[in-house]
């Protein structure tokens, strides 16, 4: 999961138009007090690896287990000897509040560094923004939007992501096309849609945020070439370090979870990259299957 509250500077089409009518007819949660029988001043049920997550927000996550944040939880939680269970909530506004923050789940399992909405986590991955092509267009090394030969290229872009400003003041907005960030995702996929264009000649290429553009453009016949947009010298950020979200006051359970992310580097990068996910380096380089024991 990546947070969709930032308002599209990590991703593309993750506010599901959901009510919460749902969620509330489950009973908030209590926070733990001192005289927990557990012993714990932090988590609700310190036997249960009680993770947040989109119901729909693949390849992060969704309600039938199919993401690889739903994968890290089931690792995490077999380390731990947990039992593991999920609260699911649409990433739209309130995300943090009505799960994090109502004691329903006890870790957000993707979380930028930056956000100050909760306390993150050691990261676990470093990904960016990456141009998906076709093999064959003369595009497969474009590491920057500034390269002359997106000049005249009918570009798609989701908008209001950070890509999209650099897109602007390069002057790529003529021939590009413009994908909704906010959608329902019971329906719509705003990067299943650039794909299907792009795989349709109808664009020449894409810029959709790394995890996605790994995912899809692997799904696609014949897969697409994915290049991790990593020579950008000017605009807003455009790669990020992710890592897990807990609350404030949840200092050892944040030790925990920063214990088992760096014991466990290797295991995390192969799950990534299982995904098709591009993680970068500290120095832009790829991390691959000949250097999982590498951090973000």
């Amino acid at each position: 999961m990546v947070i969709a509250w930032l308002l599209g500077v990590l991703a593309c089409g993750l506010v599901a138009l959901r009510p919460v009518e749902a969620l509330a007819q489950t009973p908030t949660a209590q926070a733990p007090t001192q005289g927990s029988e557990s012993g714990s001043l932090e988590l609700v049920d310190p036997n249960v690896f009680r993770a947040c997550g989109d119901p729909r927000n693949l390849p992060f996550s969704n309600d039938k287990s199919e993401g690889f944040e739903n994968k890290l939880a089931e690792l995490f939680a077999t380390k731990l000897g947990k039992k593991l269970s999920y609260t699911y909530f649409p990433q739209a506004t309130g995300f943090v509040k009505m799960t994090l923050g109502s004691y329903r789940c006890d870790v957000i399992m993707g979380f930028p560094q930056g956000d100050d909405q909760a306390q993150s986590t050691v990261p676990y991955y470093r990904t960016t923004y990456a141009l998906i092509t076709k093999r064959g267009s003369g595009l497969e090394d474009v590491t920057a939007i500034n390269d002359p030969r997106l000049k005249d290229k009918r570009i798609g872009i989701v908008a209001k992501t950070p890509p999209s400003t650099n897109m602007a003041v390069n002057g790529l907005f003529a021939k590009a096309k413009s994908y909704p960030l906010f959608i329902d995702t019971r329906a719509d996929s705003s990067a299943q849609a650039m794909i299907d264009d792009l795989n349709q000649d109808n664009i020449d290429c894409g810029i959709l945020w790394g995890p996605m553009a790994g995912y899809f453009a692997a799904k696609a016949t014949p897969p697409l070439v994915v290049v991790p947009l990593v020579k950008e010298t000017m605009g807003p950020q455009m790669t990020y370090r992710i890592g897990m979200a807990v609350r404030a006051a949840d200092q050892d359970w944040k030790r925990t979870l920063n214990k088992l992310i760096t014991e466990n580097q290797a295991e995390i990068n192969k799950l990534l990259i299982s995904y098709n996910i591009p993680i970068l380096d500290d120095a832009n380089a790829p991390i691959t299957a000949e250097t999982l024991s590498k951090r973000p």
